[in-house]
């Protein structure tokens, strides 16, 4: 895998010409684990200096040779030696050992440059998925790269990998389409992406009749222990309604508004933690199932990997609070989303904005964890945004704060935290809290 992501990392960056100042892709392998990092290289004749990670380096080429040491603030030293050859560069890497201070292990590693922003206003990309991921994971080797401003529209599949044609293109479960990678973002960013556009692009959804099991009492779970067949949505696009497909008795005339959203939406988990699955849910997003991912909204992620690695998916063409029946209206989308760079601000779990909300979603796995995580972030965001106090965030929360279900459906469940933006106009902003 790890060769793999290199060998597509090859053929993705493109060359670009020798600058001054250029940005790599490092990727060190240690002890079989690859761990990602950004290195800004900026060279004066024989001398090298800038930054990994952020952290300072200092060093010097002797022809395609380079050696650099960075050191961090902690005073430990990493050293680099590698050989460059066009955009990439190879070598070893002599780092501190992790269980003993006394000693030092030898890494391999492998750079590749980052093209510079190409010139102009930000650009619109059309990509056609080929593949999809089943997880979220930081050794994917990125579909495309995007910058601050870029948008893109592309497509997904439904959760279980049919799409708009009624072929299958890959294993239920979920498929993202990605990863984006996001150029410039660096752990302990921020990306907005923005919901320009989301839209069904076939007539039929499907579902099941059942009820999951948190949502049941135990008397209730004996009357329903014949559910969970499958259920066919019809959809009409032009109305933009649905009903259950030849439904009679009751339902005959049972019809919905269509609201389409993403279930999946998500960043590649950070360094040393292993791929999550494109069912499961955590700081960095996932199959997080919030029936507020939709156009018009703006959904906040934290970054942990160089370039954020964005997947998206699990298209719905509606959902109830809490995905209760297990599934959503399960189909395939057309998708339109605009990225943004917030950099140097660290949240704790994913947020989303629409006009007339913030939200912040606690993912954990009881409904009691959720809330205690959902209610952290919201309060982190009034901290962060609106320079409040404890008090004076306490105050507003007590006033103001409603509770959604997000999700039920899941290893994980969700649990959003929402104030009303009226309620804010007034809230002084750029006060006396920190973040």
């Amino acid at each position: 895998m790890h060769r793999l992501f290199l060998s597509l990392y090859m053929l993705l960056f493109a060359t670009t010409s020798g600058a001054a100042d250029e940005s790599w892709l490092v990727t060190t392998d240690r002890w079989g684990n690859p761990s990602h990092q950004i290195l800004e290289l900026r060279t004066d004749s024989r001398t090298l200096s800038g930054t990994l990670d952020g952290d300072a380096l200092q060093g010097s080429r002797r022809g395609d040779v380079l050696s650099f040491t960075v050191t961090d603030e902690h005073g430990a030293r990493y050293v680099f030696t590698g050989k460059r050859s066009g955009e990439r560069i190879t070598g070893e890497a002599d780092f501190p050992d992790t269980n003993h201070a006394d000693r030092r292990a030898r890494h391999t590693f492998t750079a590749r440059r980052i093209p510079t922003r190409p010139d102009g206003p930000p650009r619109t990309h059309v990509f056609t998925p080929a593949t999809y991921s089943n997880e979220f994971s930081a050794t994917r080797a990125p579909v495309l790269i995007l910058w601050p401003g870029d948008s893109v529209r592309t497509t997904t599949l439904d959760s279980g990998g049919v799409d708009e044609h009624g072929v299958t293109r890959a294993l239920y479960g979920n498929p993202q389409t990605g990863p984006f990678y996001i150029a410039g973002a660096a752990p302990g960013d921020t990306i907005a992406v923005h919901l320009t556009r989301l839209r069904l692009n076939r007539d039929y959804a499907d579902s099941l009749d059942g009820i999951v099991p948190r949502a049941l009492s135990a008397a209730q779970a004996i009357r329903s222990a014949a559910l969970g067949k499958p259920v066919r949505w019809a959809l009409d696009l032009a109305r933009g309604t649905a009903s259950p497909q030849d439904a009679s008795g009751a339902l005959s005339a049972f019809t919905v508004p269509l609201r389409p959203m993403l279930g999946g939406l998500a960043v590649a988990p950070g360094d040393g933690w292993p791929p999550m699955s494109a069912g499961d849910t955590g700081r960095n997003g996932g199959n997080m199932d919030f029936n507020e991912v939709v156009e018009g909204n703006v959904v906040y992620l934290p970054v942990f990997q160089p370039g954020a690695l964005l997947y998206l998916g699990d298209a719905h063409a509606l959902q109830g609070d809490g995905e209760t029946s297990q599934y959503g209206l399960e189909t395939s989308m057309e998708v339109e989303f605009r990225v943004e760079l917030v950099r140097g601000k660290a949240i704790t779990m994913p947020r989303i904005e629409s006009p007339r909300q913030i939200f912040v979603l606690g993912q954990a796995g009881s409904l009691d964890d959720a809330l205690r995580t959902a209610t952290d972030g919201m309060l982190q965001w009034l901290r962060q945004d609106y320079g409040l106090d404890a008090s004076e965030a306490a105050q507003v929360l007590g006033s103001s704060v409603q509770y959604r279900v997000a999700n039920l459906a899941g290893r994980s469940v969700g649990l959003a935290a929402a104030i009303d933006k009226a309620r804010l106009e007034n809230v002084r902003r750029g006060g006396g809290g920190s973040p």
